[in-house]
């Protein structure tokens, strides 16, 4: 689904500029919490959370995590907006709950995006 049609759905609003909104994303997600984050995330992935800060950003990045949804109408500091831009991750902003937002896109054939399974020994 491409990133416009999201916007759509979801009444968001983009923080960074409107040249992404052909980006196609087929993964989605929501996380709370910092290791969900880098556990959830898959490259090209969306992430929606009401987190918004710039450690958030640096582990979105290094999940490979294509644009993140801050859901409950949450405002990113202006710091987090333009870490987030250097970095390429696109930000956008939705009043629904993140309930709400995983819902709809599943909904529209967003795909769930995996647990990553990272094996730590054999037995």
């Amino acid at each position: 689904m491409k990133l416009e049609e999201i916007i759509q759905l979801l009444k968001a609003e983009l923080f960074c500029g409107d040249d992404c909104l052909k980006i196609n994303i087929e993964y989605a997600y929501g996380a709370e919490l910092m290791t969900d984050v880098l556990d959830f995330a898959k490259e090209g992935a969306l992430l929606m959370t009401g987190m918004n800060n710039a450690q958030l950003i640096q582990a979105a990045n290094d999940g490979g995590v294509t644009a993140i949804v801050f859901v409950r109408g949450k405002n990113p500091p202006n710091d987090v907006v333009e870490f987030a831009i250097k970095l390429g991750i696109h930000l956008l902003k939705t009043k629904n709950t993140m309930f709400e937002s995983c819902g709809i896109l599943y909904s529209n054939g967003v795909k769930a995006s995996p647990l990553r399974i990272i094996a730590i020994g054999t037995r």
